[in-house]
């Protein structure tokens, strides 16, 4: 008897730690226009990259600082003229942080490509890898090249990328700045989805992916989507058994009453007390001309495995944060 209260008092301590490591938040997260956001932890902080070169630093998935611009005082890459920097991947292979974007001008579907960039440190600067670019949409064969996401499976790297013209992995090289072959690349979804992540939980992989206009304030569409497969390559599958490859999908994050075009999300995190964690962009209703906002929320599961959010949409009220 005396075992067991003396197990159930270090019970009770240790939960009552855990609530007081986790912190209450609002969201967004970040108030101002930081889209498409990649993130990566690195000892006790977490490093968040966006659209826009911005690079943000927080030790809580909550308060961020910001950093720096990914290429200040560095050389920026010049494979499209007139770019812009949209939607970074952040990764570390082999003790070097590797940035994947993508550049592109809008509307530039047959020139946009995918470009790498190399630091020894997540606060960058980052070096650009020769021009900058890992291939463009001539080179590859598919329109819109865009939206870059690495994910290493059984020992081997890949790309994921696309936008509103199919979904598509290929295989990169050991150091990963490379393309081991540009005909061997492999489609995953149709032509509804841009913006895909795919994360691998016990036997399942989810494809997370955004559909819609993301970028027209108060008037967009976008929301975040998902399917899920026991193959990284496929086919992926919604609830309902319809495939990804034919337009289908099971929505995660809809729009509500303080949120508009919910999507792009980052990798999901996992805390301390082993729940996962997505940061999005949204536009605050009524104030887009803030720009995309960063959102925080909790990713739920059912016991079939189904990833969900509280009421399929943005939180809008208090919420008790991650235990980081």
């Amino acid at each position: 008897m005396k075992n067991e209260i003396q197990f159930f008092i270090i019970l009770l301590i240790l939960f009552k730690s855990s609530l007081l490591l986790t912190k209450p938040y609002i969201n967004p997260v970040i108030k101002e226009d930081a889209p498409d956001p990649s993130v990566i932890k690195v000892g006790k902080n977490y490093y968040l990259y966006s659209t826009g070169e911005k690079i943000f630093k927080s030790s809580d998935l909550i308060n961020w600082k910001f950093v720096r611009r990914v290429f200040e005082g560095k050389p920026r890459p010049s494979f499209v003229k007139v770019n812009s920097y949209w939607a970074p991947c952040i990764t570390k292979q082999n003790n070097l942080y590797i940035l994947y974007f993508a550049l592109s001008v809008w509307g530039g579907i047959d020139t946009a490509g995918i470009g790498v960039a190399t630091s020894k440190s997540p606060e960058g600067p980052f070096d650009i890898v020769g021009n900058g670019k890992l291939f463009n949409s001539g080179e590859v064969g598919v329109k819109n090249s865009i939206d870059p996401y690495f994910i290493e499976d059984n020992e081997k790297k890949y790309l994921i990328w696309g936008s509103f013209y199919g979904i598509y992995g290929i295989e990169l090289t050991k150091d990963g700045t490379k393309v081991k072959n540009i005909k061997n690349k492999f489609k995953l979804g149709g032509t509804y989805f841009e913006a895909a992540y795919i994360f691998k939980r016990n036997k399942y992989y989810y494809l997370f992916a955004s559909i819609g206009s993301c970028c027209e304030g108060d008037n967009s569409k976008y929301q975040t989507v998902v399917g899920r497969s026991d193959n990284l390559k496929g086919p992926y599958l919604s609830k309902n058994g319809s495939q990804m490859l034919s337009n289908q999908f099971t929505v995660l994050l809809s729009p509500n009453k303080k949120f508009v075009g919910p999507g792009h999300n980052s990798r999901i995190v996992k805390d301390k007390n082993k729940k996962t964690w997505m940061l999005y962009h949204a536009y605050l209703r009524g104030k887009t001309n803030i720009g995309r906002t960063v959102c925080l929320d909790e990713v739920k599961w059912t016991k079939d495995n189904w990833p969900y959010f509280e009421d399929n949409s943005p939180s809008s009220t208090k919420r008790v944060g991650p235990y980081v």
